[in-house]
């Protein structure tokens, strides 16, 4: 085979949200990057429905953005329906969702991609690593995986670690690199079934990844078997909206990305639908059962409990009469109507007779047949929180490859693995956000620390902290590290630390602001049936009354100035829930003394006394490097912690209290 060399500072392996998200932090850092992708029109694809966003996502992708990254910028280009969820519950669960243009969103991405200095987009297919074998403790390069024999035994590799050295392409082509981020998502050794029909293809029926798998392998990294789910795609001529719901966007758009203009981005949007399946869809599914690859043990994969197929509905939740079903534009400019909450696996002929049991789908034209789809992934336990490979220096992951699921989860890992394979090739530490600072620490820290053994999805139930990992307060808490790593310019730096002044200058003056028992407060406290005065009260005050609110308040506050609306926001959410939030930074206080008690690296488990075995395992596999990560760890119990923190107390003070 003819060869050709090219050398570059990173390989970035897929062009999903993951694989853009970490191409263009190491191209923005000034590293020369090159992306390989299976086909270069779809980049940034997304062949479930194309939608940013959503409970705990939105939250994902605001903190992304807050970080350095595109996605959000990109949603606010080509999003044609914007809502924000759960305004009827407390700011904690506000997340924002958005419909996207599909066909735009992956042109806008790919724009963003080939301006990009620094950055080079390969459509190749990956098919080996390349690396070296260094001895642990030793400098020395002993061998290369060019000599390494399938007979070596694992004695002979077990004090061996490797260092990525490039990747070869399918044609010949060697990628010389210091650093590789994999970001596959769901085509390795992809397969899509339909029925019996099986067609070894990635979504979309583009072209899988076939051969990176078995080198992967050889480098020892331990793969798992994982599946999804894709709706059917209906013709909108086919569909009667009239049997159905309307689903409008909001009156006023709220931006993903906090350097987008809210005046900028508010336009007429398109309207999604809600249908409900009923008991004859129901009763098709289940005489066909037999039918799907799901339940005649076809299907090898695992797939996510927590976005079920519509016979793992029916058969699961059998005491419900209906399950709710959105149909969802795909774009502007297609008629392509997503079913969503009715993926499958079904034969065509099944999938046809359920569909139009659906009020409004009584004569619907299936375009693209809904499918399952089995992919390889890795055992995400393999990785440390910086997301490189614990044994092979220079090698990261991210994305559906660590078995995650959706969009914002894939985008939100290629970032931090982008960031850090950086940071590493600068000689810099890693960043490293921890549970209580995002929702994009409590996900990678769920993937490193917790044997996953399904599609992971981000939940705002996951989050410990989650009054306080707001997502409307993403740019406070996360914009210094952004900029910290080289992400963020000056000017929006400087923007966020004007925004946290104004913050809590303006909290102080409603503190420090109070309003007497007189008649006209007495008439205006009437007026919105709030209790009377007794004394004077301050103005933050008022605030605190439930049916009082920062605006309610401006004919008595005299002494306002006008401020931004993201600040006003932030001064009303402080000040209403000052007690809750106080209450869960003390929490978060006695997190970190955890996370701030650190485990040396050398500590052998083995020698650690009165330590469970299945403990003295899961953290001789884990390596935590702390005794708050230990404690996450499953099947470490809180006495393990106790006998852990006795034998770190002795063993830093030079005491012996090993094992006899």
């Amino acid at each position: 085979m003819n060869e050709f060399y090219e050398k570059v500072d990173v390989c970035v392996v897929g062009a999903g949200h993951a694989g853009c998200e970490a191409a263009l932090a190491c191209a923005r850092l000034g590293l020369e990057t090159v992306i390989f992708t299976v086909s270069v029109d779809s980049i940034a694809l997304m062949p479930c429905n194309p939608n940013i966003g959503g409970s705990s996502k939105g939250h994902l992708v605001r903190e992304l953005d807050a970080l350095g990254g595109e996605m959000g910028k990109i949603i606010d280009k080509t999003f044609i329906q914007s809502k924000m969820l759960n305004r009827s519950k407390g700011p904690a669960v506000h997340s924002l969702r958005a419909q996207a243009d599909k066909a735009e969103y992956s042109r806008a991405m790919r724009r963003v991609l080939e301006e990009q200095d620094h950055l080079t987009i390969k459509q190749a297919e990956v098919c080996e690593l390349l690396w070296d074998e260094i001895e642990s403790g030793s400098d020395d390069l002993r061998q290369s995986n060019n000599s390494i024999t399938d007979n070596s035994s694992l004695e002979e590799k077990i004090h061996i670690y490797s260092q990525i050295k490039g990747v070869r392409i399918f044609t010949g082509g060697i990628y010389q690199c210091k650093c590789v981020i994999l970001c596959t998502g769901t085509y390795l050794r992809a397969r899509c079934l339909c029925g019996d029909s099986i067609t070894h293809t990635g979504p979309n029926g583009l072209q899988a990844a076939n051969y990176l798998t078995d080198s992967l392998k050889y480098l020892g990294i331990e793969l798992r078997r994982f599946k999804t789910g894709n709706p059917a795609r209906m013709d909108k001529k086919s569909i009667d909206f009239s049997k159905m719901e309307e689903q409008p966007g909001d009156e006023r758009i709220v931006p993903f990305s906090f350097s987008t203009d809210p005046d900028s981005i508010q336009k007429d949007q398109v309207s999604c639908w809600l249908t409900y399946t009923n008991q004859q869809t129901h009763d098709i599914i289940r005489k066909n059962l037999d039918r799907s690859p799901i339940y005649a043990g076809i299907i090898e994969g695992t797939g996510p409990r927590y976005c079920p197929s519509i016979e793992d509905k029916v058969v699961k939740f059998s005491e419900k009469e209906r399950h709710q079903v959105f149909i969802e534009p795909e774009g502007m400019f297609t008629n392509d109507m997503y079913v969503g909450g009715m993926s499958s696996s079904l034969p065509e002929d099944v999938q046809l007779a359920m569909y139009r049991t659906v009020p409004g789908l009584e004569h619907c034209k299936i375009v693209r047949n809904a499918y399952a789809i089995e992919y390889d992934c890795i055992d995400a336990r393999q990785i440390d929180a910086s997301l490189e490979f614990k044994n092979i220096k220079g090698l990261f992951s991210a994305g559906q490859l660590n078995g995650s699921s959706g969009y914002e989860e894939a985008a939100s890992q290629g970032l931090i693995a982008g960031i850090n394979a950086a940071m590493r090739i600068m000689g810099r530490k890693p960043l490293i956000i921890d549970r209580s600072e995002g929702y994009i620490g409590v996900l990678i820290d769920d993937l490193v620390t917790k044997d996953n053994r399904e599609p992971y999805r981000m939940m705002t139930s996951r989050a410990e902290y989650r009054l306080l990992l707001r997502q409307d307060n993403a740019d406070l808490r996360l914009t210094k590290k952004g900029f910290q790593v080289g992400l963020i310019s000056q000017k929006q730096y400087e923007s966020v630390i004007e925004k946290e002044k104004l913050i809590q200058d303006e909290i102080f003056r409603l503190k420090n602001t109070f309003v007497g028992a007189n008649k006209e407060i007495q008439d205006f406290l009437k007026e919105y049936d709030s209790s009377p005065l007794k004394t004077a009260a301050s103005l933050a005050d008022l605030i605190c009354r439930p049916e009082m609110s920062y605006e309610i308040l401006f004919p008595i506050d005299r002494e306002r100035i006008n401020l931004p609306i993201s600040v006003i926001e932030q001064v009303e959410i402080e000040i209403k829930y000052e007690g809750y939030i106080a209450r869960q930074k003390r929490q978060v206080e006695q997190y970190r003394k955890l996370e701030r008690k650190l485990i040396p690296e050398e500590i052998d488990y083995d020698r650690v006394p009165s330590l469970r075995l299945e403990a003295r395992q899961k953290l001789a596999f884990f390596r935590p490097v702390s005794i708050g990560q230990a404690s996450r760890i499953s099947g470490v119990s809180p006495a393990d912690i106790s006998v852990l923190l006795v034998y770190l107390e002795h063993y830093r003070h030079g005491g012996n209290l090993e094992k006899s």
